[in-house]
């Protein structure tokens, strides 16, 4: 099930539920795409986007992408797609003469993000709002800006303050070593569940091991290891919160092999177990 919205000003609102999809599509605009429950996974040439709860994608115009969902229970996918007189207004009020009209970093917003903090809470909102009232054109207008100002938001944290962080002297190699990072980025979100090596990432991203461990710890601050921890420990909390698997089923489900040092790793991060987090969130 599939429902549009198309506003007067170009914009566009889609939020559909689904079982089983694969599906070849071109982007006609820049376009944000969410998940609630489930995944779904982007292709887009060699790489390959996974979205899940705490993730969201920006897709440019003009790119052809794939979007699969294999799942048993019902999907939500929910994607803006913004006209492009309606972002370059956006730009000039809201944004000026910002960094972000770099035409070196813009093909850099085409990748995965973590959807939490204000924009999962507008994006929420706006979903229920979709869903549950009759929508009037102006609240639609109200909400997509403020995505879009909350994506910019985490534009700039995640491309221009991490291109920032690069100590490279030259900013087009900056742009293109953060460019490889994304593509490892993206991997460490497709393939978090399974065995992964330092060999395996590193040619992925078209860098040595010892290239990708001295820039990736630059801009992200910490190794692709406890990235991947932590992006495992996100994982598992959804599957607490909102799923009945056991704990067990859950380690195996995330990539851990041990469930003493999932147990360990969880308390350390969240402050509890995953049994007493689970029974929390279930009362």
């Amino acid at each position: 099930m599939e429902h549009i919205k198309i506003l007067a000003n170009g914009n566009r609102v889609t939020n559909s539920s689904v079982l089983q999809k694969n599906t070849t599509e071109t982007a006609e605009n820049f376009t944000l795409r969410f998940v609630f429950g489930g995944s779904e996974n982007c292709t887009i040439g060699r790489r390959q986007l996974s979205i899940h709860n705490d993730s969201f994608v920006a897709i440019n115009k003009g790119t052809n992408y794939t979007a699969r969902v294999d799942a048993d229970t019902p999907v939500s996918v929910f994607s803006i797609s913004f006209d492009d007189d309606f972002l370059e207004d956006f730009r000039a009020a809201w944004l000026g003469d910002d960094e972000l009209d770099d035409d070196a970093t813009q093909h850099l917003s085409e990748t995965i993000y973590s959807f939490k903090g204000e924009m999962r809470a507008i994006v929420t909102q706006f979903k229920d709002y979709m869903e549950n009232c009759t929508p009037d054109n102006t609240v639609i207008d109200e909400y997509i800006t403020r995505c879009l100002l909350c994506y910019f938001e985490i534009y700039h944290e995640e491309i221009l303050q991490k291109a920032a962080n690069l100590n490279f002297l030259h900013y087009n190699t900056r742009i293109e070593i953060l460019r490889r990072l994304n593509l490892a980025k993206e991997y460490l979100y497709a393939n978090y569940s399974r065995n992964i090596n330092l060999e395996n990432l590193a040619d992925h991203a078209c860098l040595s091991v010892n290239h990708l461990l001295r820039t990736f710890k630059l801009a992200y601050n910490q190794s692709p290891h406890q990235f991947l921890i932590q992006l495992r420990l996100q994982r598992a909390q959804s599957l607490l919160t909102k799923t009945e698997y056991p704990i067990y089923e859950i380690v195996n489900m995330v990539g851990f092999k041990c469930t003493s040092s999932f147990i360990r790793l969880f308390r350390t991060r969240y402050k509890t177990t995953p049994l007493k987090y689970r029974n929390v969130i279930a009362a």
